[in-house]
């Protein structure tokens, strides 16, 4: 879904063909809990239809995307997100396990950026983070169902090193990964508490913004009405 730009180039928006910023050298990517399913429900349904259609393979409704994050198992799967200061989700992950897979040691990858936020590398990032967090959980192989004209989607996969295999209008990425080390369980656990102190600070910055917001309405509300002088 993301855009992948060569580095040291600013890329465009698709929409408008604005300029927007080089990815930063880290993004900050936290994992999602049941409580994010409104956040998550609310990205998924922003996004025009035919991210929808590339997303999951088809056309979905609004109902086929509730039902879908109503079943997201946060036991057993992982869900990663990129939010912004306001703390809405701009860009989020699904690592799926296939336990019923014939590769038990699988797993599923699936992404979606918001529109406005694409060309900025987050969907390569997020790949990046599924693969440090899946080789980490002993998965060995990482799996990507798209559509053969996903054609970014495709290409984050095979710039990893994945095999991809076309069927018509269908096609399959697989990544094999190699086994854990110390490196990727330090690297992640860093990762994750710094992702983790960003969102606080986010979450700390969006209250004062919206205390500040009161006090300034109250404020108005007493200069309409003359104040106390008025009584």
């Amino acid at each position: 879904m993301a855009t992948v730009t060569s580095s040291g180039q600013i890329p465009a928006t698709p929409d408008t063909g604005t300029p927007v910023p080089e990815t930063p050298r880290w993004v900050p990517i936290r994992s999602l809990a049941p409580r994010h399913r409104p956040r998550i429900l609310a990205h998924l349904l922003a996004l025009p239809e035919g991210d929808r259609y590339l997303r999951f393979g088809h056309p979905a409704t609004d109902a086929q995307i509730g039902r879908y994050v109503d079943l997201i198992d946060f036991e057993r799967d992982e869900v990663f997100g990129i939010f912004n200061r306001r703390l809405d989700l701009l860009a989020m992950a699904h690592l799926a396990h296939m336990g019923d897979h014939a590769r038990t040691h699988a797993a599923e990858f699936g992404v979606s950026v918001r529109p406005s936020h694409r060309g900025r590398g987050f969907g390569g990032r997020l790949f990046e983070h599924a693969m440090l967090h899946a080789r980490n959980r002993h998965v060995d192989t990482l799996v990507v169902h798209a559509l053969s004209e996903n054609l970014p989607m495709l290409r984050i996969a095979r710039s990893a090193g994945a095999k991809v295999h076309r069927d018509g209008g269908d096609a399959e990425a697989v990544l094999k990964l190699p086994p854990e080390t110390l490196g990727t369980q330090v690297e992640e656990l860093i990762g994750r508490q710094a992702a983790e102190l960003d969102y606080n600070l986010k979450r700390g910055a969006r209250r004062l913004d919206d205390l500040l917001g009161i006090i300034a309405d109250v404020h108005a509300g007493v200069g309409g009405s003359g104040g106390l002088g008025s009584q």
